[in-house]
């Protein structure tokens, strides 16, 4: 692609309307220093001069879908609780609909509680109820769901699975077959709990670790040949399109019937790789919606969980600053 071409691509973005299904919950932080371990046990003392809620999970995916310029509608189920009231707070703080936001007295809030001291994660404390939907809970998200998809123009639907309950295999199924109907592309990034129930979708997204457990195998991942082997046996498994795995430093493999292409990481002074993955598949769904190859899909998804980690903390993507690696290194 030239300048021109890559430029036109990032505006296309902002004409999107982006569906995200997932687990969400709030990240929780603690900043501080550390300058001495604790007399009590050999631990760290932080001693905190801030603290800090953001968005998290697939809401995290959102953030990103809003900072490329696409429109996101955020689909998912959380408590009936304080932290409830905190996570919506901060999604009207981001100008982002509630629309696909239903509460339960069956859930608890999602909460993951990061301490930090010298800009480093000492430890994390998640507050969860990770089981399925009730059956209640289901339907009325999949309800839900289905009413967004026919009053809006759905372009891509990403589901966003943090092993935290909201996606099911029976939601994964209905869903996907919706979407089929209505010739609106799929993209997933799994977790364990569901891997193997994310058949027929357009782009599959599992980072090295997913893929070594959804397949029960060992892979090396700067073996190129071992990297293939395992993306045919996922396919045969699952048929989906497009696989896209990340290997972190090895860079990324991503391979559909015709083509593949495996992409070297850049090198990056890399200060935290949360929320890298949330970066990843909502770059990747983008290029996807606007029928990009999946070369391009995966050079520009590259560049852009490379960048996220450079960041402390689970940050959205700077879009101009993604434009203008894009600009260097594509052209």
């Amino acid at each position: 692609m030239n300048k021109n071409e890559i430029v036109e691509l990032f505006k296309n973005f902002n004409q999107l309307n982006v569906l995200i299904i997932g687990d969400v919950m709030i990240d929780s932080y603690y900043f501080g220093n550390v300058d001495r371990i604790s007399p009590e046990a050999p631990v760290p003392i932080v001693s905190v001069n801030g603290k800090e809620n953001r968005l998290g999970g697939a809401a995290n995916v959102a953030l990103n879908i809003k900072a490329l310029g696409a429109n996101p509608i955020l689909c998912s189920v959380i408590g009936n609780d304080r932290e409830a009231e905190k996570f919506n707070d901060l999604l009207l703080d981001q100008n982002l609909s509630v629309e696909g936001i239903l509460r339960s007295d069956e859930r608890i809030t999602t909460v993951k509680t990061r301490i930090i001291g010298n800009k480093h994660q000492v430890l994390r404390v998640d507050s969860e109820k990770d089981s399925p939907l009730s059956n209640e809970e289901y339907e009325a998200l999949k309800i839900k769901i289905e009413t967004i998809i026919s009053d809006n123009k759905i372009d891509v639907v990403i589901f966003q699975d943090y092993d935290k309950g909201v996606i099911t295999p029976q939601l994964i199924e209905s869903i996907v077959a919706l979407c089929q109907q209505n010739n609106i592309p799929t993209a997933v990034d799994p977790k364990k709990r569901n891997f193997d129930s994310f058949k027929n979708v357009t782009l599959f997204k599992p980072n090295l670790k997913e893929l070594k457990e959804g397949l029960n195998i060992d892979i090396n991942p700067g073996n190129n040949t071992e990297v293939e082997k395992a993306i045919d046996d996922l396919n045969t498994q699952l048929n989906n399109d497009i696989t896209f795995i990340t290997l972190s430093e090895h860079g990324v493999f991503i391979k559909n019937m015709s083509n593949k292409k495996q992409i070297p990481a850049h090198i990056r002074s890399i200060s935290d790789v949360s929320g890298a993955g949330d970066t990843v598949i909502s770059v990747a769904s983008l290029c996807l919606a606007l029928n990009q190859p999946i070369s391009m899909i995966a050079e520009i998804a590259n560049l852009a969980g490379g960048l996220v980690c450079e960041s402390v903390g689970v940050v959205p993507i700077d879009k101009d600053q993604l434009l203008s690696e894009a600009i260097s290194n594509l052209i």
